[in-house]
């Protein structure tokens, strides 16, 4: 063999093991991500005896049932408006049937809930459903701020009705907020959900037409104590996503490696004829999310419009 045959014969065995390494390379797939959790997060139901709501929300809670989720997080404004001035107990006590009729429907899936603004009924002091008491007492709930793990998370469900300035914590939830990052959520990602939002753009959005800036947000479109939580999250880099509703529209802002996702309302315009003849207002449409969340600390969501 001479010479150039050898060189020749070298160059093919070394392309061979080249384009055999790549091969081999190509062949592996992607580690996939371990989904540890899939949820539907419901907010803003209002449900009600109008407008067909119950058999509607119903309609809803039949598709999540078929996707199946391990829990579903309720984020407030459970029924229509219990809080107005002119609420009777018997208008209270038939909101919350509605409600308890519904849900029904979803028994076997865990579901964890939050107080909206609209849930409490102020009017009928000393009965057992005023205020949050009675909330709680409809929803099954121990307390209106709580915690807990679930294979590998840590949830933290607040309240964000501040008894004199909407769209905060209280001293006393608040110093049970920090303490409870500071135990639990060291060493887990953490999904927090409240009513009001966190932080959201749509107090720019959903303002006045004559509106003119500079902008003034209240806390019921942005929480007014968001720099103590921005100071506590920068401290603190396993909260990866804040769920809320109670502005009926559909946005997402992401600052500080945070996630705060405001969800569009299951009830769209309360149930009543919106923007689009439907139920739509500003053009977000009723409807859930589902989250996937992942061993790894990521998650992604989809927002389901179950009313075509």
């Amino acid at each position: 063999m001479n010479r150039r045959d050898l060189i020749k014969k070298a160059g093919l065995a070394a392309g061979t093991m080249v384009l055999s390494n790549i091969a081999a390379a190509s062949a592996k797939t992607p580690e996939k991500k371990k989904r540890v959790l899939k949820i539907v997060h419901i907010t803003d139901v209002h449900i009600r005896p109008e407008y067909n709501a119950v058999a509607r929300f119903k309609k809803c809670l039949e598709i999540v049932k078929k996707d199946k989720p391990d829990m579903i997080l309720n984020g407030g404004d459970s029924i229509y408006a219990a809080d107005y001035n002119d609420i009777k107990k018997e208008r209270v006590v038939e909101l919350w049937r509605c409600w308890n009729d519904s849900v029904e429907l979803v028994k076997d899936i865990p579901m964890y809930s939050v107080l909206g603004n609209h849930d409490m009924w102020w009017q009928g002091k000393g009965d057992e459903l005023y205020g949050k008491p009675g909330v709680l007492k409809m929803l099954g709930l121990q307390n209106n701020y709580y915690s807990f793990d679930k294979n590998g998370w840590h949830f933290i469900m607040l309240d964000s009705n501040h008894p004199t300035s909407p769209g905060m914590l209280d001293d006393e939830q608040w110093n049970w907020f920090v303490q409870d990052v500071q135990k639990n959520s060291q060493d887990k990602p953490t999904l927090i959900m409240s009513h009001y939002p966190l932080l959201s753009c749509t107090g720019i959005t959903d303002n006045k037409p004559d509106f003119i800036g500079p902008f003034k947000v209240s806390g019921s479109y942005n929480h007014l104590d968001i720099m103590k939580f921005i100071e506590v999250f920068n401290k603190n880099k396993n909260i990866k996503v804040c769920l809320s509703g109670h502005i009926h529209l559909l946005d997402k802002v992401w600052y500080n490696d945070v996630s705060y996702l405001c969800n569009g309302a299951t009830s769209g315009f309360w149930w009543e004829p919106g923007d689009d003849g439907k139920s739509a207002y500003k053009q977000t449409v009723p409807g859930y999310s589902i989250l996937n969340l992942y061993a790894d600390g990521s998650f992604d969501n989809q927002y389901i419009k179950y009313e075509q």
